[in-house]
């Protein structure tokens, strides 16, 4: 799906599904079909702005921003730049895809890996596009918006000071040179081009799987394990790592999971685009499987507790 044609042949069929949706509901006679189909078309179309959105500021970021701005940019003091690095995610908008060869750009330019890191998990979590998405896919519970926020950018900042504290440098190996190379507008174009099919191939993969828990699986299950605080809040974390949703998008998935309670799905928002099976092989590809054997679990774990102590004070 990445390859040249990706985009324009997703584009294609994406279209062609949402026309011919009145079409495929009156061929489809099962109604648990129908609700399926629903379902997935809902939140897809509900996702795909933000992804789309998502995706042409994350390859602006980079590809266009010089890599030198953030070194200058963060303090010396690596227990400060932890911090302000996590709150940059804020303005600096990537998606989980994007955020790993930034990370990596910042540690060539000598930034310290553990600003680095804060910003390679805050920056999918808190953008302004994240942030745009989780307000409309929970219209009426700003709390949601609120608790997203706070929750990531405590983790991303905890994740930081904890590897500032006990990371050791033989488990980080050193990212390799990735610079950007020839016309800048090329290379934005090719990211852009590669970001979107990735993300909203992993959103069809997130949107199908939410539609068959919905649908397929009898909903008194749903019920029995929503039932159960801490494993509710436990299973849906696991299933943002196995999902890989695009962070953009993972908000209207985790609003159509109804039966769980609004922490077990603040869990699931925390946790995804920090945690998830594509995250883990970027990171160890980039970093070194040494350090995304540890950084992964470490990460989840924070993720769901700071989840769970937010979702507690709001809720």
């Amino acid at each position: 799906m990445a390859g040249p044609w990706g985009v324009e042949i997703l584009a294609v069929v994406l279209v062609v599904a949402i026309a011919a949706r009145g079409w495929l509901g009156r061929s489809v006679t099962s109604p648990r079909a129908q609700e399926w189909v629903t379902v997935f078309v809902a939140i897809v179309v509900q996702a795909m702005p933000f992804v789309v959105l998502g995706t042409l500021l994350s390859a602006a970021i980079a590809t266009l921003v010089p890599e030198r701005f953030f070194a200058r940019a963060l303090p010396k003091r690596p227990a400060l730049a932890v911090p302000l690095a996590g709150a940059a995610g804020l303005a600096l908008p990537g998606c989980e895809c994007a955020s790993v060869p930034v990370a990596g750009a910042l540690m060539r330019r000598g930034v310290t890996p553990a600003a680095a890191l804060a910003f390679l998990l805050s920056a999918p979590a808190i953008n302004p596009v994240v942030l745009a998405a989780t307000a409309v896919a929970f219209p009426g519970r700003p709390q949601m918006v609120v608790g997203r926020l706070v929750a990531s950018l405590a983790t991303s900042v905890a994740m930081g000071w904890l590897w500032l504290r006990l990371g050791r440098d033989d488990w980080l190996r050193a990212p390799r040179r990735t610079a950007v190379t020839g016309n800048r507008a090329v290379a934005y174009l090719g990211a852009v081009r590669q970001d979107a099919a990735e993300a909203a191939g992993f959103l069809v993969i997130g949107a199908a799987a939410a539609a068959t828990l919905n649908v397929l699986v009898p909903p008194r299950w749903l019920h029995l394990l929503a039932a159960h605080p801490v494993i509710s809040v436990v299973a849906l974390a696991g299933l943002a790592v196995l999902l890989s949703i695009c962070s953009e998008a993972d908000a209207f998935v985790a609003a159509s999971l109804a039966q769980f309670s609004l922490t077990a799905r603040l869990a699931f928002l925390v946790v995804g685009p920090m945690v998830d099976l594509k995250l883990f092989a970027m990171q160890a590809g980039t970093f070194g499987r040494g350090f995304a054997t540890r950084f992964a679990p470490a990460t989840f774990v924070v993720g769901v507790a700071l989840a769970v102590a937010v979702g507690s004070l709001l809720w």
